[in-house]
């Protein structure tokens, strides 16, 4: 009576009967040192995309992103295809019932013999019992692989939600560029037709003329790039879609800051919560700790195929067969039995096994932490990259304000001074690079808001 327990203590210190502590703790600064504030429990990415994302087609087209993407309807398969596994790994805790009928007519040869049918139709079942762990370990493996295959989902759904938001913001401003180059354009052309006229009239010299022709053709060589590279961002968002090359309809660019359409007004500071929160929020950090839970009862398996696998097995049916002389027809076959399976000329094998799952949970360990601090490297890059781009809008802002004055004292010094048209041209063209420029930095003050958006996890469901 002792020695049960006493078998079942030494298991237990085996690890088979282990189960997986989730991790705790972080490493130290895994957000760098650019996150100060490591009190809120609120997060960015824990902002419902609905909330972030407020512009009507981005929203449309996110939705139709959720419903049409293939890589999502893959996820989502995977997740269905590790519910499947799950399953049949809790129902290896039941009995297996089997039905095999038989039967067959047998005789002996000589004159006047008469056939004899015999049939059996029994019903088995086998049943292991799981006193060395090895079903409950396949369980919470297969357990911890259905939910890293949701975390992948959810990774999906991250990087799909944030990936329509980037390009539907690209588009937002390259068609303000586009709009800049064109009104750029049209005052080139002008200036050219005129000056060419005053040339023809003796009151220019044909060098000034080439030059603006030659500014003239780099304008518009800018306009025939601009268009084909919304052209190409446009089939891109169409390829998120899953749906064929056409025009989407959007906003303006005037929009991306109103505050009101676009993208919802955040505060300045934005709050990232204690790095411990990356564990539940980052879908690929979950993924990888689940990996190693699957690991760890992939180690346990292994150290349980060392003890004897216990199965009870039994029939029930009925048979006509059960003795020489035929009584009755429909007789009850009924028989029990129990087996015992212990490796014996299995130790090498079984040793490489587990030395191959202990590889694994290592390899596993070690992947997880390089996954916490590449998480906490695309926080911090994005948070780097929204403060830097949120100062320099200040800086651009003020110098497109102050070359704006610039072009109209040009312009007035023109009418009413010694100032030439030429100088007026080269203002509205400087003026048009701080314009790009400005359109440039405001759209990367909202792409790092959704890479930080991405880099927190955000998009779930």
């Amino acid at each position: 009576m002792i020695i049960l327990p006493m078998v079942v203590l030494c298991m237990s210190a085996c690890g088979i009967y282990s189960t997986y502590k989730p991790a705790n703790e972080v490493p130290e600064g895994v957000y760098g040192a650019i996150v100060t504030d490591t009190t809120d429990t609120i997060t960015l990415g824990g902002i419902a995309w609905k909330e972030l994302f407020t512009d009507p087609h981005l929203q449309t087209y996110i939705y139709k992103a959720l419903k049409q993407n293939t890589d999502y309807l893959n996820a989502q398969l995977r997740v269905e295809q590790a519910e499947a596994t799950l399953l049949s790994a809790k129902l290896a805790y039941l009995p297996s019932f089997a039905l095999a009928p038989q039967g067959g007519m047998s005789t002996v040869l000589g004159a006047g013999s008469t056939p004899t049918w015999t049939y059996d139709i029994p019903i088995t079942a086998s049943w292991q019992i799981d006193i060395f762990g090895s079903v409950r370990n396949n369980k919470r493996q297969a357990n911890a692989l259905y939910a890293q295959s949701k975390d992948y989902q959810q990774a999906v759904r991250t990087q799909l939600i944030a990936g329509v938001a980037n390009i539907y913001y690209t588009l937002l401003m390259l068609d303000e560029q586009l709009r800049f180059t064109q009104e750029s354009e049209k005052a080139w052309e002008e200036t050219v037709r005129a000056a060419q006229a005053l040339m023809n009239a003796g009151h220019y010299n044909e060098a000034a003329v080439a030059q603006m022709k030659a500014t003239y053709y780099g304008v518009q060589s800018s306009t025939l790039a601009l268009q084909e590279q919304i052209n190409q961002v446009e089939n891109s968002l169409s390829l998120l879609l899953a749906e064929a090359p056409r025009t989407h309809e959007r906003s303006t660019f005037a929009t991306l800051h109103s505050g009101s359409s676009a993208i919802v007004a955040l505060p300045k500071q934005y709050s990232v919560g204690v790095p411990l929160q990356m564990l539940s929020t980052r879908p690929d950090v979950r993924s990888a700790e689940r990996s190693l839970e699957a690991a760890f009862y992939g180690t346990n398996a292994a150290r349980s195929a060392f003890y004897p696998k216990i199965t009870l097995g039994g029939t029930i049916g009925w048979t006509n067969a059960v003795g020489a002389l035929i009584v009755d027809p429909a007789q009850w076959l009924v028989s029990a039995v129990m087996s015992l399976v212990q490796p014996l000329f299995q130790n090498g094998q079984l040793v490489g096994q587990l030395k191959i799952a202990r590889a694994n949970q290592e390899m596993a360990a070690n992947t997880f932490q390089q996954t916490l601090l590449k998480a906490g490297v695309e926080v911090n890059d994005a948070l780097t990259a929204w403060q830097t781009a949120h100062k320099q809008n200040t800086i651009i802002d003020s110098q497109v304000e102050e070359l704006q004055n610039a072009f109209r004292s040009t312009t007035l010094l023109m009418e009413y001074g010694n100032t030439t048209y030429l100088e007026v041209l080269n203002a509205h063209q400087t003026l048009l690079s701080a314009q790009l420029s400005q359109t440039a930095t405001r759209f990367a003050e909202v792409q790092s808001v959704i890479t930080l958006y991405q880099a927190l996890g955000g998009g779930q469901e």
